[in-house]
């Protein structure tokens, strides 16, 4: 094997900021490999916020040799559920709230733009050269005789202290143009500048995002909604011309970073749900550029109802500023819609008066129910079939217009249905 030069040791850094379980499950890791004559390493964004002193602890390990035998292996020591997929020679570990996933160092290779990569068994050269970019490409060995050794390839330190994010080579984006987004989502959270040549190549390669399917593009795009304040890729991904590849009426402008920032004011002390942020990202699209958007990221049923949910709400916002509006009147506009639309609704609207409203039903209306039942109707005559239905209907307006306040209320009501003056 190709010697790896070694610069300095992290073995404080990591006793400093890693839990101690965590500490230890690699320690243990790394004891196995040993066993096996396997070398192990910590690679990718723990690294990378390692040398940041950022939280992470997202374990991303890379063995050269058999990383599922490794995996079973630590699995049944931590009492773990593990995934495997042997086609890539990975597995998931999940214990305890924690994750660790163990790779066979590989090497890959890309048959045409947008692919898919074929993948070879490799060693941690090949593994740390395939990664998207330097501050990424960095690895720290695990094994007992080298434990904490820093292994930088690519100048990755370099780069965090530039605080630059560079591309490995030319070809970057043109053989997986989803590292376009991850660029503009690394710079934003990391608070970097994406490195002026790698910019100059993200600029010339746009057009490539056409080669990568819309499930991937998705999960990039999940990937900016959980960012902290996602607004800020989505500005900036707006200005380079990414922005619109998902959509060309798409804005990534003031509007929207103010709204995303009602959004966390509301949802405090969580962060919103990235399906909120998407139904605000998607507001001011209109219903056929929606049906296209969900087309093209292949959104899932759920999330492409969410869409539409919100768009039809959008279309009553004139309805839903009408001062005075009746409760029962609010409660048809609005009904059936999920709270998720609704509250994309209520930041969204640009009318108090709407937005009340939509709090209104969200708040009370939506709980507002009858107090007779179906087969309280029947006893009082209501026949069988629709009319139950339709009774009960009546009732419910009623009560949200505060023209019924107890159960004998109901039934003198019920009454004067079926024996009309």
């Amino acid at each position: 094997m190709m010697k790896v030069p070694k610069t300095i040791n992290l073995t404080d850094r990591m006793q400093e900021q890693l839990p101690s379980d965590l500490l230890d499950f690699i320690k243990k890791a790394g004891e196995a490999a040993q066993k096996h004559q396997q070398r192990l390493y910590l690679v990718g964004g723990v690294v990378r916020d390692l040398l940041l002193e950022r939280s992470n602890f997202d374990l991303d390990i890379v063995a050269e040799g058999d990383a599922i035998k490794l995996a079973r292996e630590m699995a049944h020591l931590n009492r773990a559920k593990t995934t495997v997929h042997p086609r890539f020679g990975t597995a998931n570990l999940l214990w305890a709230k924690r994750s660790a996933d163990i790779t066979t160092a590989r090497t890959e290779t890309y048959e045409k733009p947008g692919a898919l990569p074929t993948v070879k068994p490799g060693t941690i050269v090949d593994d740390i050269a395939r990664r998207d970019f330097s501050i990424n490409a960095m690895a720290i060995e695990l094994n007992p005789r080298h434990f904490g050794e820093f292994i930088d390839l690519h100048s990755g330190r370099r780069d965090l202290k530039r605080q630059v994010v560079r591309v490995l080579h030319d070809n970057s984006f043109i053989d997986d143009a989803t590292r376009i987004w991850r660029a503009v989502r690394y710079e934003q959270r990391l608070g970097f500048r994406i490195e002026p040549a790698t910019l100059k190549l993200l600029k010339r390669n746009v057009a490539m995002l056409s080669t990568v399917s819309g499930d991937r593009i998705r999960h990039e795009l999940e990937l900016v909604l959980k960012e902290e304040e996602p607004e800020n890729a989505i500005k900036r991904a707006g200005k380079l011309g990414v922005l619109n590849r998902l959509h060309p009426s798409l804005k990534g402008d003031d509007w929207l970073a103010e709204t995303f920032a009602l959004a966390r004011e509301r949802c405090l002390p969580d962060n919103p749900p990235p399906n909120l942020y998407l139904a605000l990202l998607a507001y001011r699209l209109t219903a056929d550029e929606t049906e296209q958007l969900i087309s093209y990221l292949r959104l899932t049923k759920a999330t492409a109802q969410l869409l539409r949910d919100t768009s039809a709400i959008k279309a009553k916002i004139k309805e839903l500023s009408a001062p005075g509006l009746a409760p029962s009147l609010v409660y048809d506009f609005l009904h059936g819609y999920s709270l998720t639309a609704l509250t994309a609704g209520v930041l969204g609207a640009g009318s108090a008066t709407a937005a009340e409203h939509i709090e209104l039903y969200m708040n009370v209306l939506r709980h507002v129910n009858p107090v007779l039942s179906g087969d309280d109707l029947k006893k009082l005559g209501v026949p069988e079939g629709p009319k139950i239905k339709d009774v009960l209907q009546a009732l419910r307006e009623a009560r949200l217009d505060g023209k019924l306040d107890s159960k004998e209320d109901e039934e003198e009501m019920v009454r004067g249905l079926l024996n009309p003056p």
